[in-house]
């Protein structure tokens, strides 16, 4: 069954292609405004919205439109009209709505399939998983512009590839190849093009296969854990684990392993 998502997008901007096998695949086809984030806020509340229908979003796949670019950033001319109280607004609204895709507790995987530079290298490090094609280029080149990165590029960054990758990321501007992207952490896996989007939705394929519930946990543990102490963030799993265990999901799931057939998972 197929239904479609209605996330009160902007035509030529961000567009959905409706729910299949609890995927939703979002395109972004300009560059990062406050409409098209504030239309990704829409689609990403609904998306981490409870649901009655048949089938409910699972995984999100953010990708861009044609092949030349993810998400070319943001708009120089509407930037450039800011004061400072206007950019500092702008910043954190742009950082919530990251912030909701890292928390809505729905897994994301990010299809880069060309240019992501400054807020489009920026939506890429708030995903859970990055996946890029040959051909990708990812930046922080604001400081060309006289900036720095708004939308939690230099936050993100030195979390995932450390203090030295970070720095000269953001301090020379330049992009890197989407191989040394991955040779440095910052994205997982490198594909030919035209294998971009059918390893994205292989990928959320083998997410949906398991339980639910314990995809959210898993999460929540990751995504928490790594700004605590170790003893805390040991302490949030074992947690969590416990929460785990009380699910229907953890019933059906260890007797389906025990009697060697595929789990039928409810989310409960």
């Amino acid at each position: 069954m197929t239904e479609k998502l209605q996330p009160g997008t902007i035509r030529g901007e961000l567009t959905a292609t409706g729910l299949r096998f609890g995927i939703v695949v979002s395109r972004f086809n300009s560059f990062i405004t406050d409409r098209l984030l504030r239309a990704a806020l829409e689609a990403l509340e609904q998306a981490g919205a409870s649901s009655e229908a048949v089938e409910v979003v699972r995984v999100l796949i953010l990708t861009g439109a044609g092949e030349k670019a993810f998400v070319a950033g943001a708009d120089i001319n509407e930037l450039a009209r800011n004061n400072p109280v206007e950019g500092k607004e702008t910043s954190i609204f742009g950082q919530g709505v990251l912030r909701l895709l890292e928390t809505m507790g729905k897994p994301s995987i990010c299809a880069i399939n060309g240019f992501a530079l400054g807020g489009g290298c920026e939506l890429a490090l708030a995903c859970s998983i990055r996946l890029a094609s040959k051909n990708a280029k990812l930046g922080q080149p604001e400081v060309k512009l006289g900036i720095i990165p708004g939308y939690g590029g230099s936050q993100r960054l030195v979390r995932l590839c450390g203090k030295g990758v970070a720095h000269e990321i953001c301090l020379t501007g330049e992009m890197i190849t989407a191989e040394e992207a991955q040779r440095i952490g910052l994205v997982n896996h490198v594909y030919e093009p035209a294998e971009l989007l059918p390893a994205a939705e292989a990928m959320a394929k083998k997410i949906i296969a398991n339980g639910p519930l314990a995809v959210k946990f898993t999460m929540e543990a990751i995504e928490r854990g790594v700004e605590m102490p170790l003893e805390e963030g040991l302490f949030l799993e074992a947690t969590l684990f416990g929460v785990a265990c009380a699910t229907e999901d953890m019933r059906e799931g260890t007797k389906a392993f025990l009697e060697k057939r595929a789990a039928q998972f409810k989310g409960k």
